[in-house]
């Protein structure tokens, strides 16, 4: 007899679109009908499920939830678990840590990952949530980290066992984006052929610091005409573009809005830009590699470790002059941007596939440590 598929539960804070999100639906729409996927976003926001083969098996699971009622939540989450009797609950950062808490009692196997966090903890990790997830986490919970960085805050702070922690970084199809430059959307978003395009693909929200890209931006000394392309949407929009009037940029800086692929308009940038406070693997960096095009970065989380060595000392520290130098030296140097960028294609194919990552997220889903 063929065993029936395990049904995983998935929490998340939300299903909007982020790179956790995106990295879900791959798994999904790439593990087949190996597993029964029931999906619950904590704020009903499940904009990603477009992302999803609507022939995969995968539905929502949707329940109310009470602001600041911690304990009732619990309660009540406890209950839903269940009613649902899931094989596997997996939990995903800090916006769904009261699962973990709801599942102690019923010793559900527990997988929960962390992506990173909000701009409440980018420079230092709250006492108060450091406790609440030592005790959440503390029996039968394997954790996974897509970074060394994280690996090292859950290990180190948290002070979970390495023996149920598991590095597993992101891996992306890198052959969706050997693709041509798109001249039809160039000319859509107003984009001269002849500019040197500095873009960056991110949700607009203050932890992604546009702020320090604009000034970066306007502080660039190049001769060459440039253009800011800022791919993505969320509450940060407006701010940013109120900043650009004020920087006087207006006029070279674009605002896409939300994209559901991002490889055409990675086809239009000559160098990718990340500028956030938090970050730990973007997916948006993985898929710039892919791209062919040099980072110019800040160093958070693991983005440093995961670029190509020969775009390592183009990430430099959280500053809008640093970054901005860095940006002015790829604006200046094409031949420096096709070798970087060359060198971060050539990484990321070998390093960060998607079958890599999807195999091993099958083995952990099914109950094995991913070798």
């Amino acid at each position: 007899m063929t065993a029936e598929p395990r049904t995983l539960l998935h929490v998340f804070s939300t299903l909007n679109v982020g790179g956790p999100q995106v990295r879900f639906a791959t798994l999904v729409n790439a593990l087949g009908t190996r597993f029964r996927h029931r999906a619950l976003a904590m704020d009903r926001g499940y904009a990603s499920l477009d992302l999803i083969d609507p022939d995969a098996p995968c539905a929502t699971w949707d329940i109310p939830v009470e602001k600041n009622q911690t304990l009732r939540n619990i309660v009540a989450f406890r209950r839903h678990l269940n009613a649902l009797n899931p094989d596997v609950l997996i939990t995903y950062n800090w916006g769904a840590i009261e699962w973990a808490v709801a599942n102690l009692a019923r010793s559900c196997p527990h997988i929960h990952i962390v992506d990173g966090f909000g701009p409440e903890e980018a420079d230092r990790q709250m006492p108060r949530r450091v406790l609440f997830r030592r005790v959440a986490l503390a029996h039968n919970t394997t954790i996974v980290v897509p970074s060394h960085t994280l690996e090292k805050i859950v290990t180190q702070i948290w002070r979970q066992s390495p023996s149920k922690t598991v590095y597993l970084p992101n891996g992306i199809d890198c052959s969706r984006f050997d693709i041509p430059r798109d001249s039809a959307l160039a000319d859509q978003f107003g984009i001269p052929a002849e500019a040197t395009v500095i873009g960056t693909v991110a949700a607009l929200r203050p932890e992604k610091n546009l702020g320090r890209l604009l000034d970066a931006f306007q502080a660039i000394q190049a001769g060459q005409e440039l253009r800011l392309v800022i791919v993505g949407d969320g509450p940060e929009r407006e701010p940013m573009q109120t900043k650009a009037v004020e920087l006087g940029i207006t006029d070279r800086v674009i605002f896409t809005g939300y994209l559901s692929d991002p490889a055409p308009i990675l086809s239009l940038f000559d160098i990718f830009a990340i500028s956030s406070d938090t970050e730990q693997m973007p997916i948006s960096v993985l898929e710039a590699m892919a791209s062919g095009l040099p980072v110019a970065g800040v160093d958070v989380g693991d983005v440093r470790h995961i670029v190509s060595d020969a775009n390592k000392d183009l990430i430099v520290e959280r500053d809008s002059a640093a970054l901005s130098g860095v940006m002015t030296r790829l604006a200046s140097d094409p031949e420096l941007r096709k070798r970087v960028g060359a060198a971060n294609r050539q990484h990321v194919q070998s390093v960060y596939d998607e079958t890599t990552m999807v195999e091993a997220y099958g083995r952990l889903f099914s109950g094995e440590r991913p070798g």
